[in-house]
């Protein structure tokens, strides 16, 4: 959907002549009152749900959770996904030209945050004739798009589901962003973010970025039971010359083993490399970035004193939250912050802590108790509409 005009920003730039890339599911009902708007979480897109025709590995990134009989059933609900400003799947982003100048953004594109993207899904919404949500659903950084809704257009939707999510990012998770920031930036190819002009993609540093995000979103047991100290390659024998870069074969260990300072040993270190390389095809690095700097940018306490209570106090709509026990970068604790907001603002909320131990990944995964919280909940909404 094309948008010829102006874009307020938070930061007090502009955007104009801009898309948004969205797809959407079911059918929206008579009064459109059975709408749910899904927001994406950092590499994903407006693709939530089934595959695209003549493409088998284009499964929607929640597809598990959105279609037809699934939770959020689309034979009920008209599901909306909208991939968001400054993405690279869609939505007008740094590989994009300036309408003005003719030339690709790269660096030039405009800092975005979680509430420019909730303005424009808005405008979206606007365009589809949609005055209110049945619900906005999210997981992780949707998550905090979906309690952003929540503050920013209170009138506008009747439910808010919030999963794996947070009302602000810790010290320690923006300290991760930032190291797989620098990453990127420090790599040769990356030009200062305008690597697009000298034919070059910053490879190293995505892969690096994303192998860091990788171990943020898996729990220490699932690492273990999946990877544990499995070995790759052989073992080599204590005899053999050392194929590293000095000429000179290191003592052998106790175990028998030679240590390379090239070779995968470790099939943790294989998963990892083959994540990062998978992503270095198709993520853009300036969406990385802005991406991140949105996450850490986050905080609608800030301008209540950091007070979340006092920032919740405008939500009008009912919520429900879901947590995981080894989500160790969105921790319960975190979600219980918002729970007690809403509870002091008497807000009608939900919450559910599934004791699962697939890390932050659980939002994404086919857990039996998180999937029925997930069905009676939205069945619970579908009946304000039948």
């Amino acid at each position: 959907m094309h948008f010829p005009e102006v874009l307020p920003l938070q930061s007090g730039a502009q955007l104009r002549d801009y898309h948004l890339a969205y797809e959407t599911y079911g059918t929206l009902n008579a009064d459109r009152s059975n709408a749910v708007l899904v927001c994406h979480a950092l590499n994903a897109s407006h693709h939530v749900a089934g595959v695209y025709e003549g493409q088998p590995k284009s499964e929607g990134w929640w597809d598990n959770m959105i279609g037809p009989g699934k939770p959020v059933d689309t034979d009920r609900f008209f599901v909306i996904g909208i991939n968001n400003l400054g993405s690279c799947f869609g939505s007008t982003g740094p590989m994009h030209r300036h309408p003005d100048t003719g030339r690709t953004y790269g660096a030039d594109f405009p800092v975005v945050t979680v509430e420019d993207w909730v303005n424009a899904q808005a405008r979206l919404l606007d365009r589809l004739g949609i005055t209110q949500l049945a619900a906005v659903l999210g997981g992780s950084l949707g998550g905090m798009q979906a309690l952003s809704w929540t503050l920013q257009y209170p009138e506008r939707m009747r439910h808010a589901v919030v999963v794996a999510s947070a009302p602000n990012l810790t010290a320690e998770n923006i300290a991760f962003n930032e190291v797989a920031r620098r990453a990127i930036v420090t790599d040769p190819d990356f030009h200062g973010g305008h690597f697009y002009e000298h034919g070059v993609v910053p490879k190293r540093g995505l892969r690096i970025a994303r192998m860091i995000g990788h171990i943020t979103y898996l729990s220490d047991d699932v690492m273990n039971e999946k990877f544990g100290r499995q070995l790759r390659s052989r073992v080599l024998d204590a005899a053999q010359p050392f194929a590293g870069s000095s000429g000179d074969a290191p003592a052998p260990s106790a175990e028998g083993y030679r240590y390379s300072t090239q070779d995968i040993e470790f099939q943790i270190e294989s998963y990892l490399r083959y994540q990062g390389d998978k992503f270095s095809e198709y993520f853009d690095a300036n969406t990385y970035l802005l991406i991140t700097r949105a996450l850490d940018y986050f905080d609608p306490a800030r301008r209540h004193g950091g007070q979340l209570t006092r920032a919740l106090a405008q939500a009008q709509a009912r919520f429900l939250l879901v947590s995981f026990t080894t989500d160790w970068r969105f921790s319960p604790q975190r979600s219980r912050e918002i729970v007690k907001a809403l509870l002091d603002n008497r807000r009608s909320v939900s919450y559910a802590e599934i004791d699962a131990p697939h890390g932050h990944d659980a939002f994404l995964l086919d857990d039996p108790r998180y999937m029925q919280v997930m069905r009676a909940y939205f069945q619970r909404i579908a009946q304000e509409f039948a």
